[in-house]
C-alpha cells in the first residue's frame, strides 16, 4: 500500500465505536481514501477486537480477516471497530459489555443489532461504509432501524475467514452504507473465493446497479404481512411494493408455510453452534488466564461467568441442552429438518418468481430497555431468519417512516443472485429520489 494517511475526526455521540483509529494508511484502489468501520467480531491486525465481550478485552489479532484485508488492499482505511451485541447475540446492540449503541434517528431507541454500531456510524455520517455480519438479520435489522442500506450476501460468497464464529452455518460478512451504489461497491471488493475458507465459493461480484426491473416477477409472501407485523409498517412496505409495480414489476401473491417453524429452528441451530464455538474461551486458549490455585473446572466456570454476559450464557446453555444426550433428536435434528423445509419453500417460490419482497422488521426501532423479555426480543427476528436458514441473499433499503422512524423494504433472491436483489433495491431507491 502507498503511504497515504487519513486522520479521523468525528464525534461519537452514539457509542457506535468501541475502538477508534486516530489515523490509518490507505493505498490505491476502488475504495481509495474511504473510511470504513469494521464490526468488532471481524479480526483486524494490530487493532483490538473484543466481540463487545469482557472475555476478549485486550485481545489484538495478529492477522486480518480476509474481508478486512481486501478493503485495505482496495485503498480503504479502517476507521475503527464498531459496537455490537456480545458475540453477535442480539437484535438491539444493548447486549454489549461496553454499553448500548444509540439510534442516531432517535437516541431513546435502539439501532438494531447485532451490527448496530456500524449502522449508527453510517447513519450519523461518521463513516461512508461499514462491514457488518448477519447471522439471523444482524445487518438488515440495524439497516432498517437506522434508515440505511444493508446487504446480507449469499452464504459462501464472502469469506468468513477471520470472523470470530457465533454460528458458522448461518453467518456471513456483508456491506452497509447510506445508498445502494456504495453497498454494491463494497460488495464488489469483499466477494470472491478464499482458499482459507472451506465454505467460500468462487463467485466474484462485479456489478453496476441497474434500475431496469420491467417484467420482473416479485413474490409477496403473505406471512411477511401477517400476525406480529405492525399494520403501519406493513402499509409503508405495501406502498413501496406499489412503486415497484409502477416501474414495471409484476407482483405475485405467495406463501412460505415453513415460516411457522423457522424462528424456533433458527434459535435451536444458532445456540447449538454457539455452545460449541464459544467453548474455546476457557482461559487457556482465549480469555483471561486461569487461576492456577483452583481446579481447572472451577477456574473455567469463574472465567466464563465473569467474562460472558447474560445473553451469551443463556444461549450457550440453550445450545448445550439441545445437543445433549436424549435431546439431540428432539430438538437439533428436528430443527435441521425444519431448515431444509425452509430451503425447499424458497426453491419452490423462486421457480415462479425472481425475487421476494416484504418488511425487513415487523416493527420500527423499539425503545431502549423496552424488550427486557428475551422471548419478545427473539420474535423481532421472525422476518429475517428464514433467509439465513436458506443461505440466500437479501437486502434492506429504506422505504418510508412510521412515527418518524425508518422502515425497511426487504428484497430476497435466489442463491448467488445478489446482483438482482441489489438491482431491485436500486430501482426503488432511484424511483423515490426522482
Amino acid at each position: 500500500m502507498a503511504g497515504n494517511t487519513i486522520c479521523f475526526a468525528f464525534e461519537d455521540r452514539y457509542n457506535a465505536f468501541l475502538k477508534v483509529c486516530t489515523k490509518a494508511d490507505h493505498g490505491e484502489g476502488k475504495l481509495k481514501g474511504i473510511a470504513i468501520a469494521v464490526k468488532d467480531n471481524i479480526s483486524t491486525k494490530g487493532i483490538e477486537t473484543t466481540c463487545a465481550s469482557k472475555i476478549l478485552k485486550g485481545y489484538v489479532p495478529p492477522y486480518d480477516a480476509h474481508a478486512a484485508s481486501l478493503i485495505k488492499h482496495a485503498g480503504a482505511a479502517i476507521a475503527g471497530k464498531t459496537n455490537m451485541d456480545e458475540f453477535g447475540m442480539g437484535t438491539s446492540t444493548e447486549n454489549s459489555a461496553f454499553g448500548p449503541t444509540l439510534n442516531p434517528v432517535d437516541i431513546k431507541r435502539v439501532p438494531g443489532g447485532s451490527s448496530g454500531g456500524g449502522a449508527a456510524a453510517v447513519a450519523a455520517g461518521m463513516v461512508r461504509m461499514a462491514l457488518g455480519t448477519d447471522t439471523g438479520g444482524s445487518i438488515r435489522c440495524p439497516a432498517a432501524f437506522c434508515g440505511i442500506v444493508g446487504l446480507k450476501p449469499t452464504y459462501g460468497r464472502v469469506s468468513r475467514y477471520g470472523l470470530i464464529a457465533y454460528a458458522n452455518s448461518l453467518e456471513t460478512i456483508g456491506p452497509m452504507a447510506n445508498n445502494v451504489t456504495d453497498v454494491s461497491l463494497l460488495m464488489s471488493v469483499i466477494a470472491g473465493h478464499d482458499k482459507k475458507d472451506a465454505t467460500s465459493y468462487n463467485r466474484p461480484y462485479n456489478h453496476t446497479p441497474s434500475a431496469e426491473i420491467k417484467g420482473l416477477r416479485v413474490g409477496i409472501p403473505k406471512e411477511y404481512f401477517g400476525q406480529g407485523v405492525d399494520p403501519e409498517v406493513a402499509a409503508v412496505v405495501q406502498r413501496a411494493i406499489g412503486r415497484l409495480e409502477e416501474l414495471g414489476a409484476v407482483t405475485v401473491p405467495c406463501s412460505i408455510p415453513s415460516m411457522e417453524y423457522a424462528l424456533a429452528a433458527y434459535y435451536v441451530i444458532c445456540t447449538s453452534e454457539a455452545s460449541s464455538n464459544l467453548a474455546r474461551f476457557d482461559g487457556v486458549r482465549y480469555g483471561p488466564a486461569v487461576d492456577t490455585k483452583k481446579s481447572w473446572h472451577a477456574a473455567y466456570q469463574d472465567i466464563r461467568k465473569q467474562g460472558f454476559g447474560t445473553e451469551v450464557r443463556r444461549r450457550i446453555m440453550l445450545g448445550t441442552f439441545a445437543l445433549s444426550s436424549g435431546y439431540y433428536g428432539k430438538y437439533y435434528a428436528k430443527a435441521q429438518i425444519a431448515r431444509e423445509n425452509v430451503r425447499k419453500d424458497f426453491a419452490r417460490l423462486f421457480a415462479d418468481v425472481d425475487v421476494l419482497c416484504g418488511p425487513t422488521m415487523p416493527t420500527i426501532a423499539f425503545k431502549l430497555g423496552e424488550k427486557s423479555d428475551p422471548l419478545s426480543m427473539y420474535l423481532s427476528d421472525i422476518l429475517t431468519v428464514p433467509v439465513n436458514l436458506a443461505g440466500i441473499p437479501a437486502i434492506s433499503v429504506p422505504c418510508g417512516k412510521v412515527q418518524g422512524m425508518p422502515v425497511g423494504l426487504q428484497v430476497m433472491g435466489r442463491p448467488f443472485e445478489d446482483e438482482r436483489v441489489v438491482d431491485v433495491a436500486y430501482a426503488y431507491e432511484q424511483a423515490v429520489k426522482s
